[in-house]
């Protein structure tokens, strides 16, 4: 096991800011993951998994215990007949090969998740979704390392607790799961309509009426280019709040002041909103700040970049003053969709 010491953690947040992790090793295969384990158990300390942290924002104290990169890499596809495919990807693929893969093969249900930053192994943890798909909807099966059984295990999507933006393995069962591989069923063919508004939208202007995945994964990567920045370029979490869903009530309220307000249904009679609208409301389109360093991305105020923000505390700040405005405005809580490490 190649153990780091004292490594700083702002290489593995796409936002760049974070403390120190005491130690840290890089895992690729599901013996090595076990063996980091036992490692850190055997030390009495705590342990967190990553991937390509895309969806971490890590507090300035750092990290007192052992961080596990995991690189677990695997891509095997069974063909249960000429429409039904599954595809086994190790929890370290990069998220978005996987997609490109299976669109290239001219398998549907995932394409909608195109050029999502991260790992394969996060996807289901707060239950992936844009453009009107979900990691829910394709999941069979999550192959993980139970901390509490001690050996792996393969959870059934029906017991993995799926929910907007959410799983087991985000609440109630957080830190328990190690995830080292997950499988999907994808379906060969042209995906079924109807499409987001947007894509379908765009998919017009093309002159496209019957999208092949590939068709439909251009559209959103085009779509997001031109409204999201690259992590790789400038640091960001991507979406940083989760759409809230507010009661019909509230909505009735809301719309009194506003009635162009953008919504759309939700489960229970209840309604989403965007929480880019709302924040742009608040007066934060577009919006630089010079005392935290922190900004919002001018196509796209649900991204907040990091433009010389020097400490998580920064950031943190400058949620504070979005969330501040959109409750006074709106009396909406926004929920940060980054998780906030260690918690």
């Amino acid at each position: 096991m190649n153990l780091q010491e004292n490594i700083s953690l702002s290489g593995y947040s796409t936002m760049r800011l974070g403390g120190v992790a005491r130690y840290m090793v890089t895992v690729t295969t599901r013996s090595e993951l076990q063996e980091a384990v036992n490692w850190a158990e055997a030390q009495n300390l705590p342990l967190l998994i990553i991937g390509g942290g895309s969806n971490i924002v890590w507090k300035d104290e750092g990290f007192a215990g052992l961080v596990i990169v995991n690189q677990i890499m695997r891509f095997e596809s069974f063909d249960e007949d000429g429409r039904n495919v599954y595809i086994t990807a190790g929890a370290g693929e990069n998220w978005d090969s996987v997609v490109a893969h299976t669109t290239a093969d001219g398998l549907t249900g995932i394409e909608a998740l195109s050029l999502i930053p991260g790992t394969t192994g996060a996807t289901p943890v707060q239950n992936v979704g844009a453009y009107g798909q979900e990691i829910a909807g394709t999941v069979t099966t999550i192959e993980a390392y139970d901390r509490q059984a001690k050996t792996f295990v393969n959870l059934p999507a029906m017991d993995c607790g799926f929910g907007y933006r959410t799983s087991r393995f985000k609440t109630t069962d957080k830190g328990r799961f190690l995830i080292s591989a997950i499988t999907l069923h994808l379906m060969r063919g042209l995906p079924e309509p109807p499409f987001y508004q947007t894509v379908t939208e765009y998919l017009n202007r093309q002159g496209i009426d019957r999208p092949t995945p590939q068709n439909i994964r251009d559209v959103v990567m085009a779509i997001r280019s031109a409204k999201l920045p690259d992590p790789v370029a400038v640091a960001n979490n991507g979406s940083f709040f989760a759409n809230p869903v507010i009661s019909e009530q509230e909505l009735f309220q809301i719309q009194d002041k506003y009635p162009d307000m953008p919504h759309w249904p939700a489960s229970n009679g209840t309604a989403k909103v965007p929480a880019a609208w709302l924040i742009d409301q608040a007066g934060f389109r577009d919006f630089h700040d010079e005392t935290t360093g922190m900004a919002t991305w001018p196509t796209q105020s649900l991204v907040f970049i990091n433009e010389h923000a020097t400490s998580t505390a920064d950031l943190l700040a400058f949620r504070q003053k979005v969330t501040d405005a959109v409750q006074a405005r709106f009396g909406i809580s926004l929920v940060q969709e980054p998780e906030l490490l260690p918690t």
